[in-house]
């Protein structure tokens, strides 16, 4: 049988082994459903059958839905619930044969793929980390409409499968076991179907299924039970705790699985398909899928990668042991890039890679790294106050303090050591690459590279593109950041870029909105209810108002240069008004011992009260207003380095904006935000807020058309 291939042996055991043509994995397609139908109707009409073995010729075992076809959903919601309800049908006709049914899984089975696996009497992997199961589907604001939410919950009771519910984090081999998620481990795929064959063998009247079985009680009690009610009840507190009311998913979810334990097995697979099929059509869903998968898996694919051939770097310098430079000696090491890591004397290297041995030893206290693997790691960082050190190096990070003349002294004299095949890149968050370029002796090797901190935790990385910089460079900048294990977003040259371009605007609004005279905690609360990681004040604390002040005298400097009054593209005239004044008072920042707040000894913080010598307003700001325009004032930035080329896509504007930003994940980024909140009624909101706070909220036609184009496109 094509795609489905259809084996029965001597013992009168079927193998279905799953090779889906044209496909590098197995998924619920079009192609899918005859397969399916097919098998199972030959599964069905066997007379001596003894047990079936599902399998998979790819490097996966089964991927799950077909992506493309949910964000076509469209109105056709009705189609839909019928091929929820289909798909459904098979795995219950699969529950239903006469025979055990055992799942062989030689890689990952997510999504759909586990909820065949949990419609079969038994689960075996393959020891490969590779090998992950899980429903991940709450990540793109979905549930598992399959059947597992019902069939999970069943399995391991409400208390265990609700993480893995509501998380969508997908179990490793061993984890899996541990769990219950899979019931055997093998040591390779060859031993797999033998395997399977054998408990079969071992186990002839296994077929029903627990929840089929009279009796059937759930693992941890039963939704009677004291425990599951106590749980039933807590858990949407803690949940909202987590989501803010934003994400329909998990709430469904929650609800569904609670509930599944209530009813009769069928009502709650109906109840599924009726909410999947609800989730399916908000803008939720819709932004995670395109962004979260789609979007992410498309930089991370090579989409946007520049054509040419995969480059390695196999040696590296990190010039600056500060806070920037550990991180990224760090993400180097990690990822087995030997690298040097220099400064103007030891001391400081020293202290630099202290960073990383701290990093190793918290990973081996929790059990994350094994003391010969940290070892390893750390032995890879060479600390070095000589730049003969790192002669010929495929690639020198440059990661001085951001000061335009620092670094024009530093990037020529440490350019000299780079390889004849090297680039070289400067760590900035603000300043022209352009500019910088011209202290490089070969500008065509030399690009921006815009680490994150704390690096070692942030993903993503903004390369930015000088007027000089070659195809090789980027293509060669590229893949460095995808080999230490990073997201790459390529940017045009422009002052501040695009994340501290649009990062700025949203502490700037904080500032603006205590000058409106708008209570601190309230701010801080309605950046909370709209999704964004941090307020607007304390994040102000965390990145320092003293760097805040420092880049903005930066680019004072540049506009004395370039002859501009105020070169910088976007508004931060409220960020001079209160932050640079607040520096002044030296209230620098969480480092400086205080802020927008005050931080005790225990590590508490409470809103200092003497914010209120900046307020001019009578804090009459609706909540609604304070909201938007927290996020508007972001959405609109990001729109506008759309419009002006500084931003090549709308893909690497979302996410950028959620990795570099923390614009809130719901929306699936900025851009997708703004399509969400429909075009038109973005723009009419828009010139609300642009009338009642300041052209800052003002929106070009052209940048809207733009966008209208990218929609009719994709329709």
């Amino acid at each position: 049988m094509t795609g489905f291939r259809y084996e029965k042996d001597m013992d009168n055991i079927v193998t279905v082994t799953m090779d889906m043509p044209g496909q590098s994995a197995n998924t619920m397609s079009d192609a899918y459903d005859g397969y399916m139908s097919k098998t199972i109707e030959a599964l069905e009409g066997e007379s001596d059958l003894a047990g079936v073995v599902f399998a998979s010729a790819k490097n996966t075992f089964f991927a799950g839905a077909d992506l493309n076809s949910i964000l076509s959903t469209g109105e056709s919601v009705e189609d839909f619930f019928n091929y929820i309800e289909n798909s459904k049908g098979y795995f219950r006709r699969i529950e239903k044969l006469p025979v055990p049914v055992v799942a062989a899984i030689n890689g990952a089975a997510l999504g759909g793929g586990y909820e065949l696996c949990l419609a079969c009497n038994h689960r075996i992997v393959v020891d490969n980390p590779k090998a992950i199961v899980g429903l991940p589907e709450v990540t793109l604001g979905l549930l598992p409409g399959a059947g597992g939410v019902v069939r999970l919950t069943a399995l391991l009771g409400l208390e265990k499968a609700l993480p893995r519910l509501l998380e969508g984090k997908p179990a490793k081999p061993g984890k899996a076991l541990a769990e219950g998620m899979v019931d055997a481990i093998v040591g390779s795929e060859e031993q797999l179907v033998p395997a399977a064959k054998a408990w079969i063998k071992e186990n002839p009247d296994a077929a029903a299924q627990p929840w089929d079985r009279k009796g059937f009680k759930y693992p941890g009690g039963n939704a009677d039970a004291p425990n599951i009610r106590m749980m039933a009840t807590v858990a949407p507190t803690m949940l909202y705790k987590k989501t803010r009311g934003l994400m329909p998913a998990p709430e469904r979810i929650l609800d569904l699985a609670v509930n599944s334990m209530r009813m009769g097995f069928e009502s709650a697979l109906r109840a599924e398909s009726r909410g999947i099929c609800a989730l399916v059509q908000t803008p939720e869903a819709k932004a995670a899928i395109a962004t979260f998968f789609f979007g992410l898996n498309g930089i991370k694919n090579g989409k946007f990668r520049p054509e040419g051939e995969r480059w390695k770097a196999k040696s590296s310098a990190v010039i600056g042991a500060g806070m920037m430079g550990a991180g990224i000696a760090w993400s180097h090491a990690a990822r087995g890039l030997p690298v040097y890591l220099k400064d103007t004397d030891l001391e400081k290297t020293a202290k630099g890679k202290a960073y990383s041995e701290g990093l190793v030893a918290k990973r081996i206290k929790r059990g994350q790294m094994e003391d010969e693997d940290g070892k390893e790691l750390l032995d890879h960082i060479k600390p070095t106050d000589k730049d003969e050190a790192f002669a010929g190096s495929d690639i020198i990070i440059e990661a001085v303090f951001e000061d335009i003349s620092l670094k024009e002294i530093v990037i020529p004299e440490t350019f000299k050591q780079l390889g004849e095949n090297g680039i070289y890149g400067s760590n900035t968050s603000t300043l022209p690459i352009s500019m910088l370029a011209a202290a490089c002796p070969d500008p065509a090797r030399f690009i921006g590279i815009h680490f994150f901190s704390p690096v070692d935790k942030m993903q993503l990385v903004e390369l930015i593109k000088g007027e000089k910089t070659s195809e090789e460079t980027l293509r060669k900048a590229y893949d460095y950041v995808t080999q230490i294990g990073k997201i790459p977003i390529i940017v045009n040259d422009s002052r501040g870029f695009f994340t501290s371009r649009v990062f700025g605007t949203f502490t700037d609004e904080g500032a603006s909105l205590i000058v409106d005279g708008v209570d601190p905690a309230l701010i801080e609360r309605a950046a909370w209810k709209a999704g964004m990681p941090v307020g607007p004040l304390a994040v102000a604390d965390e990145v320092s108002l003293v760097l805040q002040k420092k880049v903005h005298d930066t680019h004072k400097v540049l506009d004395e240069r370039l002859g501009l009054k105020d070169g910088f593209p976007s508004n931060n005239d409220a960020t001079v008004a209160v932050n640079h004044k607040m520096v002044e008072m030296e209230r620098g920042g969480r480092q400086y011992g205080g802020g927008f707040y005050d931080y005790a000894a225990d590590g508490s913080k409470t809103l200092w009260r003497g914010v209120d010598q900046f307020m001019k307003g009578n804090s009459e700001v609706p909540m609604r207003d304070i909201e938007d325009r927290l996020i508007y004032r972001q959405a609109i930035e990001t729109l506008r380095c759309y419009d002006e080329g500084v931003l090549r896509n709308e893909v690497e504007a979302n996410v950028g904006s959620i990795f570099g930003i923390g614009f809130p994940a719901y929306t699936g980024g900025a851009l997708q935000f703004i399509h969400g909140v429909g075009i038109d009624a973005f723009a009419k909101r828009a010139q609300e807020l642009a009338e009642t706070y300041g052209d800052r909220f003002a929106v070009s036609p052209s940048a809207l058309d733009k966008l209208r184009r990218s929609e009719k496109k994709a329709a």
